[in-house]
C-alpha cells in the first residue's frame, strides 16, 4: 500500500514531506473518514469500497486525517480525546485490508473551513480522481460538518462520480462505536472491544531502557515509551498479549498501570514479559495485541510476594493461549 500525505493542497510521500507529488491521474474509488480504531463498521465501509473498486477496475483510496478532527475542532473537548490507533497503527490495520492508496490528511483549522463543495471537488475530485465515493450512514464532512451522503450525491452528478452509502453495523444488537470501544477499554472489557474492532487492541511503543527490576524478580521486561500522548492505554491491569518479533510470535503478560509495589511516583506505565524470548530489544519499535484481561494492577507487601503472583500470571497466560 502507498501512503501520502495532503497538506497545503498538495501530496507528498509519507515521512518525506519536502518531495511533491503529482495528482493521481488513474480514477479511483474512495471512501473518507477518521477510522479511529479501524473498527467493524470501519472495516464494513472500506470493504465495500475496495468491492466496488475491483468490480469497476477502479484504485482503491482510503482517505483519513491526522490528527482527529476533534483534537482542532472542540477545544477543551477534543483535548481529552483518546485516541484508538496512532497514525502509524492505522497506516498498518488499513494496508492489511488491501487498500492501494491510503491518503494522510494534515487537519489543520484551515482544512477545518473549506465547505463541503471545497473539500470534495479540490481533494476528492481533482487531487484523487474519484469516480466512486462510499461513506457511512453517518458521515459528515466540510464546515461544521455539514456534509452527509446527500450532500456528496448531489455534488457527485455535477462533478462526475457515483456515491454508495453504507448502513450500520451492529452485533447482537449493539451499536459499533468508536466512544463506546473507549468505554469498554477503559473498563477493562478487552474481549468485547475486541470483538467489536475485529481484531485485537493495540498498544505500540519504542522499547527504552528501565530499572531493571522485572529482571531481578526473573521476569525480564520491555519498557514501552509510546509515541503519541494521546493513544488511551486500557483500565490498569495485566494482560494476556502477543507481540511479533523478526517474524516470530511470541506470547506475554503486559502490565499497564503504575507498579505501587514499587517505591517511588510515576504515572502510566506499559511494560510486558515476554515468554520464551531472551533477546535485547532496546531501540526497536514493538506492536502488543491485546487479546485477554488478567487481573487489576494490586499493591504487594514485598518483592518475594509480586514474584509469587508474576509465577502465577504466566501460568495463567500460558493456559489462556493453550
Amino acid at each position: 500500500m502507498q501512503v501520502l500525505v495532503y497538506h497545503n493542497r498538495q501530496l507528498y510521500p509519507y515521512g518525506t514531506p519536502d518531495a511533491l507529488k503529482p495528482a493521481i491521474t488513474e480514477d479511483s474509488a474512495v471512501t473518507v473518514g477518521s477510522f479511529d480504531g479501524v473498527h467493524l463498521g470501519h472495516r464494513k465501509i472500506i470493504s465495500s469500497m475496495l468491492e466496488t473498486a475491483r468490480r469497476q477496475s477502479l484504485r482503491s483510496v482510503v482517505v483519513t486525517f491526522d490528527p482527529h478532527p476533534r483534537l482542532v475542532l472542540k477545544g477543551g473537548d477534543g483535548e481529552k480525546l483518546e485516541i484508538l490507533t496512532t497514525i502509524d497503527e492505522k497506516i498498518g490495520q488499513i494496508g492489511s485490508l488491501g487498500v492501494d492508496l491510503l491518503v494522510v490528511v494534515r487537519f489543520t483549522p484551515e482544512l477545518a473551513a473549506w465547505s463541503s463543495e471545497e473539500f470534495i471537488g479540490e481533494l476528492l475530485v481533482r487531487t484523487l480522481s474519484a469516480k466512486q465515493v462510499t461513506v457511512g450512514y453517518d458521515h459528515g464532512f466540510g464546515r461544521n460538518r455539514r456534509g452527509s451522503g446527500a450532500t456528496l450525491a448531489e455534488l457527485g452528478v455535477a462533478q462526475g462520480f457515483a456515491v454508495q452509502v453504507v448502513g450500520e453495523l451492529r452485533i447482537d444488537g449493539a451499536h459499533i462505536s468508536s466512544t463506546r470501544i473507549r468505554t469498554l477499554l477503559h473498563n477493562g472489557s478487552i474481549g468485547e472491544a475486541n470483538s467489536f474492532l475485529g481484531a485485537p487492541y493495540m498498544v505500540s511503543g519504542q522499547v527504552v531502557d528501565g530499572r531493571k527490576l522485572g529482571r531481578a524478580l526473573g521476569f525480564p521486561t520491555v519498557n514501552l515509551s509510546i509515541p503519541d500522548p494521546r493513544k488511551l492505554l486500557p483500565h490498569t491491569g495485566v494482560y494476556a498479549a502477543t507481540t511479533i518479533i523478526a517474524a516470530g510470535q511470541y506470547n506475554a503478560m503486559m502490565n499497564i498501570g503504575s507498579q505501587p509495589t514499587i517505591p517511588g511516583e510515576r504515572g502510566k506505565q506499559v511494560e510486558a514479559h515476554i515468554l520464551g524470548y531472551s533477546g535485547l530489544l532496546y531501540g526497536m519499535d514493538l506492536r502488543f495485541s491485546l487479546h485477554g484481561f488478567l487481573r487489576d494492577e494490586k499493591k504487594f507487601g514485598s518483592l518475594a510476594a509480586l514474584q509469587e503472583q508474576l509465577e502465577k500470571d504466566k501460568k495463567t497466560v500460558e493456559l489462556f493461549f493453550e
